[in-house]
């Protein structure tokens, strides 16, 4: 950006922080240097090919708006100054997708936590409300949600503008499988307001990080309640628990989570019986109906069953040593170490310890799932290089792989082009995320 350019931004900037203040007061914006900081920042860091590229991008205002209709006027206000906007939920993301590469607005939507209605078979909500609050509320009334991402804290609209599936995903598959009944979302023009979507039409907006519109209230899915439990097992080598983590798919009723993983993570957690150092663990999430059945799993591959607890406390914590959280563990045990790839198929149970060889010190984390497993690969950080030189050896064990070292839209990219072109004229929403001329590549999950 020239010097011209620059200026006329930052007199835009002004002018949009003024106009906001009159729309949201006093609280709902800021362009203290503090709050753009923290506003900058995800949890990119997981990454030690994107820390090695921060900071990215810092913004040059921050939004609260406090309800969907707020969002609304925001994005508005917003398009009509030319302003960039990079909107937000709670941070939680891995990717760099919450960054404002292109500085702006970064559009704060975690104040707009609203739970409009619980009905029979559905929850609505603005998008701030994070996934722990609509479980709660669910559950009072015999009901809960369908999945909920591993970090359980982080908001609806982020969890369907960013993620992909987590716990309940055995049952349920992916986000974009019915998962959300309706939406609200904005587009970048001028006259911003709410614009209802239900069923199929839903679909183009989910994993696209905001760049073709903005989520601003959501209404998914319920099914009636279960009474889980925390399941914890442990075994004498890896093989063993991989040796089940496929009939552990197949239970019924079907588990909400299942995870397993090296003695390497276990020695890396905080001390819990149910997770005894030196040996491979295995931690499910299963209906009290199930847990017979998984006991005698795990003693017929030779394992031994730690602990079965019951209370939110316990399967909230199962949720956050699951998908990419081992890795946050990892590198807090072994500082500067490990990076991950994200994987998927049968050959990380037929083939592992070629799997293990594709990265030096390679580790796989592992998630139950029907069709076929999916899981996380770690291993040692040298370059840059050597993270993208082990897809074409993943891919020639049968290996899936997901690249998540960046922060294009590589789910339906094409689709979502095309949809910004007409949601988004002037390219304002989430610049830099979206690649309108060609694909982003490094998937094959």
């Amino acid at each position: 950006m020239n010097d011209t350019a620059t200026a006329s931004l930052a007199s835009e900037v002004a002018a949009l922080e003024a106009e906001l203040r009159a729309l949201l007061g006093e609280r709902g914006v800021t362009s203290d240097l503090a709050a753009r900081e923290k506003a900058s920042i995800d949890g990119s860091h997981l990454s030690p090919v994107i820390r090695s590229k921060l900071p990215l991008g810092l913004a040059d205002l921050v939004a609260y708006p406090a309800t969907a209709e707020e969002i609304a006027l925001t994005v508005g206000a917003a398009v009509r100054h030319g302003v960039p906007i990079t909107p937000r939920g709670k941070g939680t993301g891995n990717y760099g997708q919450g960054i404002p590469m292109h500085g702006g607005l970064v559009l704060d939507m975690s104040r707009a936590r609203t739970i409009v209605e619980v009905g029979d078979g559905f929850i609505t909500a603005d998008a701030g409300a994070t996934m722990v609050a609509l479980e709660q509320a669910a559950n009072k009334t015999g009901q809960q949600i369908l999945m909920y991402p591993s970090t359980a804290q982080s908001t609806i609209g982020g969890f369907l503008s960013g993620g992909s599936g987590g716990t309940g995903s055995i049952k349920h598959g992916m986000l974009h499988t019915g998962f959300a009944l309706a939406l609200d979302v904005v587009h970048a023009v001028p006259d911003a307001q709410l614009i209802h979507l239900e069923g199929e039409a839903t679909e183009p907006y989910i994993h696209n990080y905001g760049t073709a519109g903005i989520i601003a209230r959501v209404t998914v899915k319920l099914e009636p309640l279960q009474d889980w439990r925390g399941f914890f097992a442990s075994f004498d080598d890896f093989g063993q628990a991989l040796s089940v983590i496929r009939e552990f798919a197949e239970l019924e009723p079907t588990p909400r989570l299942v995870s397993a993983d090296l003695p390497t993570l276990a020695n890396a957690l905080p001390s819990d019986p149910g997770i005894p150092a030196d040996r491979a663990s295995l931690r499910a999430i299963l209906d009290i109906a199930s847990v017979e059945a998984a006991t005698a799993l795990v003693e017929a591959a030779g394992g031994r069953v730690e602990d079965v607890r019951d209370g939110a406390q316990t399967t909230m914590k199962i949720s956050m040593i699951s998908y990419n959280h081992p890795i946050e563990w990892l590198q807090k045990a072994y500082p500067d170490t490990y990076f991950h790839v994200e994987v998927s198929g049968d050959a990380l149970v037929e083939r592992i310890d070629e799997v293990h060889a594709v990265y030096p010190g390679g580790m796989l984390h592992i998630e139950a799932q029907r069709g076929r497993p999916i899981g996380m690969i770690a291993g040692v950080y040298e370059s840059e290089e050597q993270v993208y030189a082990g897809f074409e050896r993943l891919a020639e064990l049968g290996v899936g792989y997901h690249n998540p070292h960046q922060w294009f839209v590589d789910y339906q990219p094409e689709r979502t082009a095309a949809l910004a072109e007409q949601t988004d004229p002037a390219g304002l929403l989430n610049p830099g995320k979206l690649k309108r001329a060609a694909v982003a590549t490094g998937s094959q999950l």
